[in-house]
């Protein structure tokens, strides 16, 4: 989502690297830049003027640290200030109440609401081990209670039986009611959307709120929507004091202007962000790490979050001994693989490593990451286990079977395993050499 504000801000900082000292010129210079690019990015302007004034007045006569140089003091400052923009603190999601902790998920319609209940019903059973109870109270839309009833399904949720002929007030205080004598631990409410404000909808959210005392009201806004997201955001807060934000589609390529201004102009911090149309791909939002990869100092925290659900430590470990021998074969680069894609689309985890957001540009159009890893797939999957296992067998005769079973060329077999041995002689330089000489080696070819 800030692709273009990244490549932006990195030709700002580029130009003051460099430079022998921070100066009120070289500094307004680069304050100029940000405010265009911010601008351009959708950010709300008085959120803009306060980002910038606060760099400036830090930047200005800052005793830059002989280690580092002015361009890199001047991007910490804007890191610093970008973290405060994006709601520095506690953004954990309140279920310290006595239970069942209810949450009101409220928003326009279109917003991708109802599929944000499901995901945080899948968030709270699955990371936060809570049983949740997921609550259709949309009796004007029928497929949104249809679609809350396969969500639940498909999670093993729990989801109240509501019907269209229902008052959704009822429908709520009813539900919670239920949720406290079956001892569950989270009730969410999915109330109705409308195409805009109107005083109908305010009431309604209203008087659900009044009678079930959420610990949480959460605003769910289409983060490509921008600006009419923070605007919309700005008047649900008026009236139902909202306690957080969930930003959806953060994986689109919307310039990001949403996630940068929703906290400072409403005072209700983004918790969550949808990032995918699956299930599971809905995170927690940490300001320090989006800010980071806003930078183009990419996220590892996240990378490493990610993988640690994902990839078996003990499968990992078993892999780790089979490369120390050098006898990593394709069965397992095909269970490798697959853990891999687990954690996600492989663009959304290449550009949480620092510096590869500039790698990824110059192959964009070029390389489909998904279709290149699933040809791959397909090719390892129609070799027998013994070709698997023993990939020097694979004479013309097997490459042309394995083609015609792949869809693919006997070229691109040719191709992929010229890939796979080279990958082999660089594991066995590593297990040769050691891996700190291997670095020094790479770092002298650079």
């Amino acid at each position: 989502m800030f692709d273009q504000l990244t490549d932006k801000l990195e030709s700002t900082f580029r130009k003051l690297r460099g430079v022998g000292k921070l100066s009120e010129d070289n500094i307004q210079e680069g304050i100029r830049e940000l405010k265009l690019s911010l601008l351009e990015a959708d950010v709300n302007f008085k959120v803009v003027k306060s980002l910038v004034d606060k760099v400036k007045e830090r930047a200005l006569g800052t005793e830059v640290m002989k280690s580092v140089t002015p361009g890199q003091m001047f991007v910490k400052i804007f890191h610093d200030e970008l973290v405060n923009i994006l709601g520095e603190g506690d953004h954990s999601i309140n279920l310290n109440v006595r239970p069942p902790a209810v949450i009101l998920m409220a928003g326009l319609q279109g917003s991708g609401k109802t599929t944000t209940a499901g995901k945080l019903a899948s968030y709270l059973k699955n990371k936060m081990k809570k049983r949740v109870l997921l609550v259709p109270a949309d009796v004007y839309r029928p497929a949104a209670i249809e679609q809350l009833k396969k969500l639940g399904a498909s999670i093993d949720v729990e989801v109240y039986p509501s019907t269209v002929d229902m008052d959704p007030v009822e429908i709520s205080e009813k539900a919670v009611e239920y949720g406290r004598n079956m001892a569950l631990d989270v009730v969410i409410i999915d109330t109705a959307g409308r195409m805009q404000v109107d005083v109908e909808l305010m009431n309604e959210v209203t008087n659900i709120r009044n009678k079930v005392d959420p610990s949480e009201i959460l605003f769910v806004a289409d983060a490509m929507t921008g600006q009419d997201a923070v605007n919309v955001a700005g008047e649900f807060h008026n009236r139902l004091s909202i306690t957080g934000v969930v930003l959806t589609k953060m994986d689109g390529d919307a310039r990001g202007g949403a996630a940068l201004s929703i906290n400072a102009v409403t005072g209700a911090p983004v918790k969550f962000v949808g990032i995918g149309e699956k299930i599971d791909q809905f995170e927690l939002f940490h300001p320090d790490r989006v800010a980071s990869r806003i930078i183009g100092m990419g996220d590892v925290l996240s990378l490493v979050e990610k993988a640690s659900e994902k990839i078996d430590t003990e499968e990992a470990l078993r892999m780790q001994k089979k490369m120390a021998k050098n006898s990593f074969d394709l069965e397992d680069f095909l269970s490798q693989m697959k853990m891999i894609r687990q954690m996600g689309p492989m663009e959304n985890m290449l550009g949480m490593i620092p510096g590869m957001g500039k790698q990824l540009k110059k192959v964009q159009g070029k390389v489909d990451f998904e279709k290149e890893l699933g040809r791959i797939e397909a090719i390892i999957c129609s070799m027998t286990k013994q070709e698997r296992q023993r990939p020097e067998i694979l004479n013309g005769s097997r490459r042309r079977r394995i083609a015609t079973g792949s869809g693919t060329r006997v070229q691109d077999i040719n191709q992929f395993m010229k890939q796979y041995l080279e990958m082999k002689k660089m594991m066995k330089n590593i297990n040769k050499l050691g891996l700190g000489s291997l670095m020094n080696k790479f770092k002298g070819l650079q």
